[in-house]
């Protein structure tokens, strides 16, 4: 079984790299508009008079979280192309388990994940200190729970989507506005009441508070209701996609 995963997960990224949108889009993209932002907003800030830890981290959530979601999107697209393709059916025919087949999906995606990740941190450091008062071990953990948690979101999209024409399209719509509402951008106290509430019960928002927690050098115990919510909805997810998944 450990065979089968490892020669499937070797087979999808050669696929993905020989498709160079893909990487560029997944990899290149990301690594250079964080640049431009960090080499710009660096520069402001400096100007200002803000510490430069507060654009380092900020940044850095900021990249990890759009990189998870992007992460999510690409998953979204290539298992409707592999069903509507009828790949999905004929893979389902091999000896493979179907569980395994979807492994081999996620696997790939938290390996480019990583490499973009690893690009940041050596591209960065030529603007602007990336000061993670945290470890990188713990950091790296926390953004590989986030990104498998969202992973599992991703599953019931592409389980529900009709055609690979709008999975990526209801897949923007879904998460997008949840990242709008996480305290990504601005604390969740200065939303309405009603939408504080609304905001507790996503994913995202957990996601981010445990991502800024841990690269401020939090312990994980004072963030067991964010990995409890995460892990929440990675068992309601999975659960829900292997209900409604199709393979054709």
């Amino acid at each position: 079984m450990l065979k089968g995963l490892l020669k499937l997960t070797w087979v999808e990224i050669k696929i993905f790299v020989r498709e160079p949108m893909g990487v560029i889009g997944t990899v290149g993209i990301p690594v250079v508009l964080f640049l431009v932002l960090g080499k710009t907003l660096g520069k402001k800030m400096a100007d200002s008079g803000a510490p430069p830890t507060v654009l380092s981290s900020g940044l850095a959530i900021f990249a990890s979280i759009f990189i998870a979601v992007g992460s999510v999107l690409s998953l979204v697209a290539i298992i409707s192309i592999y069903r509507e393709g009828g790949i999905l059916k004929r893979l389902r025919a091999t000896p493979l388990r179907p569980q395994i087949i979807l492994s081999a999906h996620v696997i790939v995606k938290l390996i480019f994940t990583a490499v973009t990740i690893g690009l940041f941190i050596l591209a960065g450091r030529r603007y602007f200190p990336l000061d993670l008062e945290g470890s990188a071990f713990s950091f790296g953990a926390a953004l590989l729970i986030t990104t498998i948690s969202i992973m599992a979101i991703g599953f019931v999209i592409a389980s529900a989507v009709p055609t690979a024409r709008f999975a990526q399209p209801i897949g923007s719509v879904i998460l997008y506005p949840m990242l709008v509402v996480s305290g990504l951008f601005f604390p969740i106290e200065l939303l309405p009441t009603a939408w504080q509430t609304a905001a507790n019960l996503l994913p995202l928002t957990h996601a981010v508070s445990l991502l800024k927690g841990i690269w401020s050098g939090g312990a994980w115990s004072d963030h067991l209701v964010e990995l409890g919510a995460l892990t929440l909805n990675f068992v309601i997810c999975i659960a829900l996609s292997a209900k409604i998944f199709r393979w054709e």
